[in-house]
């Protein structure tokens, strides 16, 4: 039995603490607890063997960690993020979102397969070949961030300002999802994303319906018909130009996809809990979801929403939406036909101004690179399958600034499965993809140090 079989309780209790901190990035009270992960963090990569360091700056603190004992060597670097999505709401959890549960092979929290479960992977991995070896067949670096969930800003200032120190031949994320349980995958496209608030003001103060109605204009009237000009009931995204720079999928990507293990049955009723699949019809679901541009509304305030009536028209409403992005298409060119496919869609009477809240490129990575073959190839020991290779509806930011700024590929081990419900209720990480992700992870390192 090796290191990383005799240690599998060690890894769970260590997961388990990991998970216990509610570490959420988007509310201003969790600071406390973001710093407490941040410090697991760099605790653990210590206690691993490694030269490890808080980076303080304008934001939550990264974790930065080396182990550079490995000469004419690939370096690569290993990223993941310690914050998590708020676990609201909470009524739907069988268990306490921060109180981890195992049920079957399955441990339940929020932060367990995005992406606390999958960072641990890596940190696991290469502390089991320094303490069973020694040493390290590469030179790795880990960035730990604790802002992935509310736009990564300060280490793309971080990447942005210290491309020596980061110096290095890949990227090592793991932060996406295997296609179906035992079936390794490799993703190699991301969207991107444009995220904002779309503020729309009538009058200067609240006016009653009766008095004023018929002649007043209703700001959540005109949210409402602002967002079905910008998309329309097939899904077509009507912003002027915004499909231009949209490259389709190669005819060997289309083959490869529709030789997926895949039940749409299942996916819609089971995995998504959904009646039936909406979207352009013409286009094929994977191209949908991998290779196609969305524009979704996540969230509408405005007027009364408190028990029993008041007929009030309201003076202001905001809506929150978010487009995702596919290559080729630029995220500062999005948000400006974004705004002006706004400005020319708000209805007499109103204003209507869409606010950036942040925003990621698109990426694309050519499966033939040598680093993302022998990934490939150390997932297929792993698992005993042939590797597959797919794209990710979602967004990692991070994977466009260090295409950008470090001029290096990523490659995306994903261990999570598709029903871990993401940013939902019952967040899930299955512990065997746990268990044999750390030791998918230590094979490739050894493998690229061959």
């Amino acid at each position: 039995m090796n290191y990383y079989q005799q240690n599998r309780q060690t890894f769970l209790e260590g997961l388990q603490t990991f998970l216990r901190i509610p570490s959420i990035s988007t509310l201003s009270e969790h600071k406390p607890d973001i710093r407490r992960a941040a410090e697991f963090v760099r605790n653990e990569l210590s206690a691993a063997g490694l030269q490890s360091e808080l980076i303080e700056g304008n934001g939550n603190p990264l974790v930065y960690g080396e182990w550079l004992g490995a000469p004419g060597k690939p370096t690569l670097l290993l990223y993941g993020h310690y914050d998590v999505q708020p676990p609201d709401p909470l009524d739907e959890w069988k268990s306490p979102p921060f109180e981890p549960s195992v049920r079957g092979n399955d441990i339940f929290a929020r932060g367990s397969s995005d992406d606390k479960g999958q960072t641990y992977i890596l940190m696991k991995a290469v502390e089991g070949l320094l303490k069973s070896k020694g040493r390290l067949p590469v030179n790795v670096k880990f960035l730990i961030e604790g802002e992935e969930e509310t736009g990564g800003e300060h280490i793309e200032e971080y990447v942005k300002s210290r491309p020596p120190r980061l110096k290095c031949d890949a990227a090592v994320i793991c932060d996406t999802e295997m296609f179906a349980p035992e079936l390794p995958t490799i993703c190699v496209g991301l969207r991107g994303i444009v995220y904002g608030e779309l503020h729309v003001e009538g009058a200067n103060h609240d006016l009653h319906s009766g008095v004023y109605g018929g002649a007043a204009p209703n700001p959540l009237q005109a949210i409402a018909e602002i967002v079905t000009a910008l998309k329309d009931r097939d899904g077509h995204i009507r912003i002027p130009g915004f499909y231009d720079r949209v490259t389709p999928p190669s005819s060997k990507e289309r083959e490869a996809w529709a030789r997926l293990p895949f039940d749409e049955i299942d996916y819609t009723t089971k995995e998504m809990g959904a009646r039936q699949l909406v979207g352009e019809p013409e286009v094929p679901l994977f191209e949908r979801l991998w290779a196609r541009p969305t524009f979704e509304v996540h969230g509408i305030r405005g007027g009364f929403v408190g028990e029993g009536a008041k007929t009030v028209i309201p003076a202001r409403a905001v809506a929150k939406i978010s487009t995702r992005l596919v290559a080729d298409q630029r995220p500062d060119e999005a948000i400006a036909q974004l705004k002006e496919a706004v400005r020319k869609a708000a209805p007499k009477g109103v204003t209507a101004e869409f606010k950036l809240i942040h925003s990621a490129g698109p990426s694309l990575v050519n499966p033939d690179n040598p680093f993302i073959q022998a990934a490939a190839q150390a997932m297929t020991e792993a698992f005993g399958k042939e590797t597959v290779y797919i794209r990710s509806g979602g967004s990692i930011p991070i994977v466009g600034v260090f295409d950008e700024f470090l001029g290096i590929p990523s490659v995306m081990l994903g261990f999570g499965l598709p029903d871990d419900n993401l940013h939902a209720p019952n967040e899930k990480f299955h512990l065997p993809n746990f268990y044999r992700g750390i030791e998918a992870v230590a094979h490739y390192l050894e493998s690229l140090g061959r």
